[in-house]
């Protein structure tokens, strides 16, 4: 075989097989097993290869976006340990944006500038608190049960921070420190008010932690095994301030919130409450904790809180033994198989779909029946469970179409399967002939988060679904040692999935949404008001000192920077406030000065500023580095430090 024909020919099933077992013996090799459905010693067989899938090139043609089209969807994605977040336009796999959020940007001046500073948090010093971030999961704000393109949100599990990004500029305006967690991942906004039944929006975010740490955590306790847990965060989604907290059993993953605003549903694993990985594994069954938001809120009302350490945020009780009479209780604890990963909810708001993980299994829960146990209707929280479908190894995250339909990634099958919801309820309660699995399709090679278009919505639209790979070998050109990962997109329309791209994606993103792309309304140019530093016109423009401590106020207008030049002494400490005064859509203005590692955009109508201290005397060049310099006929300035 030539060498081209070996980069043409598709991996056989042997290669997928070898990584299904690689995978497997890992998981062993750490002493986790896999659960068995029915009780089984041994886990079930990988499942069999996909169907081949027919000749495609019809379908292919629905990614090839014309030149001057436009996406249907934007997919707001996070960007993993990069800490920015990422948008790309479906079906094209076309990069629109990174938005910088945790990380530091020299484009966009993000955590250069003083404006971006403040959100990002800073020392005594003034320099910033956190250089690093790692984004997992991205949600946005809801009205009537649909996304309404004002808010995203995007955690940092790292540094124990939410961020929020706004709709109409496509950038973070606020991040928020959450007190007394680690590792916090999964969050979720809610979909509607859980107490006033008037409000049909979005009013809270919730945020899971999933380390155990002590409570308080200081190094006195860190033996002391009861002393540590984690802790379900609420931020208020306007202020971004934390409203409370609930201590838990266990340790939780991801999260999803019902369509009438009373449930936040997160699966969690360690209900033993290990301290290392290998305590974490006794317990055959882990589960999915119901919070009942209203009642929590009422507690603290009443009083029945308290907080720990240093913060001031209240914090209630959820720990399963102090939860055991429904009537009262603020958490319901529905079993489900060890070691869940992911849960997501149905488009009707009526089922919450587990991924087993370690069981070949998905778990479904009826949002009816967990509230009828909160009011003590149900005797055993199990009952709140009617479905729990054997679909394939390694289950983890589930989307959902508009025919009932749910599309579960299965991370050691490295598949995406397609199976149905009410068909699976049918075979729990006894009907042998329900057919549950309706297809399954091979994906290249272990697919993490799936989403599928509007699938996280009332208004799921059952076009698209995204299978996030982590493994992309063969598929790409190489490029050295790290491999880019795949964004597969796969067609759902009609009774078999069809796969029409490979999108690459830069290492690592987690989770993402597929928002429909009128929802998103954006601003074309910026308020001049929004910034109250804002250079009025060129009567404003100069250099101003108070001491050391020089402002110099920067009026832009291309092709020319007012001032032009501007004289400083060695040891000032500078502010350049820049106002771009264009109205031009699309018309930035960079703004970089030589040998001083200042470099930011400006964009229309916007003002930033930035701070710094000059240290050795000479002539710096300030230019523009963005746009003006495709002609060489960029704005500049000279910036003169005598000593």
């Amino acid at each position: 075989m030539s060498e081209d024909q070996k980069t043409k020919t598709p991996l056989d099933n042997g290669r997928r097989k070898f990584l299904n077992t690689a995978g497997a013996a890992g998981i062993a090799g750490v002493g986790l097993g896999l659960a068995g459905c029915n009780k089984a010693e041994q886990a079930p067989a990988p499942a069999a290869p996909a169907p081949a899938q027919p000749a495609a090139a019809a379908s292919h043609s629905k990614v090839e976006i014309a030149p001057g089209q436009l996406d249907d969807y934007y997919l707001m994605s996070s960007g993993g340990h990069s800490g920015e977040m990422r948008i790309i336009g479906v079906p094209s796999g076309r990069t629109l944006k990174r938005i910088p959020v945790f990380n530091i940007d020299p484009m966009s001046g993000w955590g250069i500038t003083n404006e971006s500073k403040k959100i990002l948090g800073t020392k005594a010093d003034g320099s910033i608190k956190y250089r690093t971030g790692d984004t997992h999961h991205v949600h946005g704000s809801y009205k009537d049960g649909t996304y309404d393109g004002k808010y995203f949100w995007v955690n940092d599990k790292i540094n124990n921070r939410l961020a929020r990004i706004r709709g109409d500029y496509l950038e973070t305006d606020k991040i928020t420190e959450i007190p007394n967690v680690q590792g916090f991942h999964g969050i979720f906004s809610d979909k509607r008010d859980p107490v006033d039944a008037a409000i049909n929006h979005t009013t809270r975010v919730f945020c899971g932690a999933e380390f155990h740490v002590p409570l308080p955590n200081t190094p006195k306790n860190w033996k002391d095994a009861a002393g540590y847990g984690c802790l379900l965060t609420c931020v208020d989604a306007e202020s971004m301030e934390v409203r409370w907290q609930v201590r838990i059993s266990g340790n939780m993953d991801l999260c999803a919130t019902s369509y009438d605003g009373k449930l936040a549903a997160l699966n969690s694993y360690n209900t033993e409450d290990g301290q290392v990985f290998a305590d974490m594994m006794s317990s055959e069954k882990d589960a999915c904790i119901f919070f009942n938001v209203e009642r929590i809120e009422a507690a603290i009302k009443a009083g029945k809180s308290f907080t720990i350490g240093d913060s001031k945020v209240p914090v209630v009780d959820g720990r399963r033994e102090a939860n055991k009479d429904p009537k009262t209780a603020l958490t319901c604890y529905v079993p489900v198989p060890k070691n869940p990963h992911g849960v997501n909810i149905s488009p009707d708001g009526k089922y919450y779909v587990c991924a087993g993980k370690l069981s070949p299994t998905a778990t479904v829960i009826e949002h009816a029946l967990v509230l009828k146990w909160f009011d003590g209707e149900v005797k055993e929280a199990m009952e709140c469970v009617v479905g729990e479908p054997e679909i394939g190894l390694g289950p983890l995250h589930t989307g959902f179409d508009n025919k009932g339909n749910a599309y579960t990634s299965l991370f050691l099958d490295s598949q995406v399967v397609k199976w149905n919801v009410a068909a699976a309820i049918a075979q729990y309660k006894g009907d042998k002939q329900a057919k549950v699995v309706l297809d399954r399709i091979d994906v290249h090679y272990q697919p993490g988060h799936s989403y599928a278009s509007m699938g996280e919505t009332k208004e799921a639209d059952g076009k698209y679904f995204m299978s996030g790979n982590k493994f992309s070998k063969d598929r790409f050109l190489p490029v050295g040692p790290l491999h880019v990962e795949t964004e597969q997109l796969i067609d759902i329309s009609g009774d078999k999935m069809v796969l029409l791209a490979d999108h690459t994606a830069h290492p690592e993103p987690h989770d993402a949404i597929i928002v429909r792309r009128d929802i998103i309304k954006t601003k074309q140019i910026y308020t001049l008001e929004d910034s109250p530093i804002h250079v009025k016109g060129f009567d404003d423009t100069g250099v101003k000192r108070n001491g050391n401590k020089v402002t110099v106020r920067i009026m832009s207008v291309a092709p020319t920077f007012t001032p032009s030049e501007f004289v400083l002494k060695k040891g000032d400490e500078v502010t350049v406030v820049l106002t771009n005064h264009d109205k031009v859509e699309d018309l930035h203005h960079g703004f970089a000065i030589e040998s001083h590692d200042i470099n930011m955009i400006v964009g229309p109508q916007e003002t930033k500023s930035v701070t710094f201290k000059v240290e050795r005397p000479g002539v710096f060049w300030y230019y523009c580095t963005h746009f003006c310099h495709a002609l060489h006929l960029e704005m500049r300035g000279r910036m003169i430090v005598e000593g």
